[in-house]
């Protein structure tokens, strides 16, 4: 069983990694056990399959890590759908504590959705 193994460097910096070539499962155990690594398999449909030799439990974190800042980027970009409801025979004051609201819920980077209540027959003038 042939394996295309690369090393990882000491710093997180992967673009220094460093191939060691294409060698047998049992050889790259041995230089994974001698580095005091794990050889972990990143893409086994490869022809050879690609392994690293690295510390797995610094790259399980890295990996957690990861998704996390996605979650919070994907949560930073859905905007919130804020609801403003006000009568059409308002008073301009209140109109306007109503219009400094909206302004801030868009500059916060949420959605606005402005509600004109009408009572009885209002709807009909």
């Amino acid at each position: 069983d042939r394996l295309r193994v690369i090393a990882a460097s000491d710093d997180d910096d992967e673009d220094k990694d460093i191939m060691l070539g294409i060698m047998s499962s049992t050889e790259a155990l041995a230089e994974a056990d001698k580095r005091g690594l794990d050889l972990v398999m990143i893409n086994d449909k490869g022809d050879p399959p690609v392994c690293r030799i690295i510390d797995y439990g610094k790259f399980k974190y890295s990996i957690e890590k990861k998704k996390k800042e996605n979650l919070k980027k994907q949560s930073a970009s859905r905007s919130e759908i804020k609801e403003v409801k006000m009568s059409y025979k308002i008073d301009t004051h209140d109109f306007d504590v109503r219009l400094r609201s909206v302004q801030r819920f868009i500059n916060d980077g949420d959605r606005v959705k402005i509600i004109v209540q009408f009572k009885g027959r209002e709807m009909q003038h």
